[in-house]
């Protein structure tokens, strides 16, 4: 069998995904690679960094986010609440796939000292969900409207074998992890009159250490290390770290935030390299002719499971999962949500469906108009709201006369006679009379996101494939 290179990246990497090999003699891919003897340990370590994938980018996204001494825009020090006032604009490019529905409310805190006391206000029956990730990115906890309704509320936030009483009143919920990530949404019309109402929500949320309950506290102002690179993405901060850098990190921060008990079997096989949990790595173990080639084909297996993994959907031009938030032992698709989504909700608090092909397959650009009809009674099925979001094709904004980043129910959507809904999508206006439907496309090439917040998980259903997305289509003169 020739392999090359080109097929190897292009098309062949679904024989990395999974780590099978069925189809070739190690031989042959030995020497595709390079590698002679010590094929096994390559794939040990190529299985080793597609574990660890989430644990070092989360850890890479707190030391960017919290590297500052006080809170500013999307940025504050550990155990600072962050509170993003508006929604970004076409000239925002801190992160890519913004939306233009809820205002983030979030915080990096560290449990591993003592618990933190999380305090939220009454919503006001506001649309609000507050998930908790551990270090590994799993949603631990996510109180709001959906779990915990919209009354005031009062968490203790206790690290890996903490014991100890709390207050009255107050409910504990155990981090796997001493580091947590708070990645608080709270949803938004964009009003003057809404912005001011969830900027006094937000001024009431308090964080403080379990030892400053019921007290005045201040929390100290943020120690900014000049090393930390504050420009870079931190995707691609990850993708380019040496192979012995990043098990040396990945090391080190299990010794604070240990693996799942779930995950032993596997890192059984881990200390064979070197890497163990609570211990430093030991590259003597790994051999450095290959070491170099480790990062490139782990990432290349962890995005070729959007065509390969099952639990991935392609439904009518779009592609989606159900399976977020919580990961078990898929670490594949654990690292594939950490490249492309880190932060994702659980499937029962949202649904992000994204496309970048219309119903024939074809990119969409703004050269054409099309349409996205939903029958009577099927618009998207969700208790939370639900929102149709234009990217270009680097997934930011797109400036627009109408300052519209995404479609909803709130723009009072009209309907057709027969009880259908059409959404515009194209770059010039459809005519006044349809504006209320029209997202506004760039002239080149985009990318739409749905969202589906709280979806139903009744009939229909996009958890249960019950309820099907529609595909968009291109408008024929």
């Amino acid at each position: 069998m020739n392999i090359t290179r080109r097929n190897l990246t292009i098309g062949g990497m679904s024989l990395l995904a999974g780590a099978s090999m069925s189809t070739l003699s190690r031989a042959e891919l030995g020497e595709f690679l390079g590698i002679g003897e010590g094929l096994e340990d390559f794939w040990l370590a190529t299985d080793a960094y597609v574990f660890g994938y989430p644990l070092v980018t989360m850890e890479m996204t707190r030391r960017v986010v919290t590297n500052v001494a006080s809170v500013h825009g999307t940025r504050g020090p550990m155990g600072h609440i962050i509170k993003l006032r508006e929604y970004p604009n076409a000239s925002y490019r801190d992160v890519t796939a913004p939306n233009a529905d809820t205002l983030y409310t979030t915080a990096f805190f560290d449990v591993g000292k003592e618990p933190w006391v999380l305090s939220i206000p009454d919503m006001k029956d506001r649309y609000a969900l507050f998930p908790m990730l551990d270090g590994w990115t799993s949603v631990f906890q996510v109180p709001g409207k959906r779990t915990t309704g919209t009354g005031a509320q009062t968490y203790a936030i206790t690290g890996p074998g903490w014991k100890g009483e709390l207050p009255a009143g107050v409910k504990e919920y155990n981090s796997p992890t001493n580091i947590v990530w708070l990645l608080g949404r709270i949803y938004c019309t964009g009003t003057p009159e809404d912005y001011a109402e969830v900027h006094k929500l937000q001024d009431e949320f308090k964080l403080v250490p379990l030892s400053s309950y019921g007290k005045s506290y201040t929390p100290p102002t943020g120690t900014v290390d000049p090393s930390i690179d504050m420009k870079t993405a931190v995707r691609e901060q990850v993708n380019r770290m040496d192979a012995v850098a990043y098990f040396t990190l990945l090391c080190k921060l299990m010794k604070d935030n240990p693996p799942m008990a779930a995950d032993a079997p596997q890192l059984a096989k881990f200390a064979r390299i070197g890497i163990v949990p609570g211990q430093d790595f030991d590259p003597s173990k790994l051999k450095a002719d290959f070491l170099k080639r480790v990062p490139e084909v782990a990432v290349d297996r962890i995005m070729i499971q959007f065509k390969v993994n099952k639990d991935v959907r392609d439904e009518n031009g779009w592609i989606f999962t159900t399976k977020t938030g919580i990961y078990g032992t898929d670490y594949l698709m654990r690292a594939l949500i950490t490249a492309i989504g880190l932060g994702a909700n659980r499937p029962q608090d949202a649904v992000y469906p994204t496309s970048q092909k219309d119903a024939e397959g074809r990119k969409y650009n703004g050269a054409n108009k099309y349409v996205m009809r939903f029958a009577k009674g099927h618009l998207p099925p969700a208790l939370g709201f639900w929102s149709l979001t234009m990217y270009d094709s680097g997934y930011f904004f797109v400036n627009n006369p109408l300052n519209r980043y995404s479609i909803s129910a709130r723009q009072d959507l009209k309907s057709n006679p027969d009880g259908s809904t059409d959404l515009y999508i194209q770059k010039d206006s459809p005519g006044k009379d349809k504006e209320s439907n029209w997202l506004p496309a760039p002239a080149g090439d985009f990318i739409l996101m749905l969202r589906l917040y709280w979806p139903s998980e009744k009939d229909p259903s996009i958890i249960n494939g019950s309820w099907k997305l529609p595909p968009v289509t291109k408008v024929t003169a």
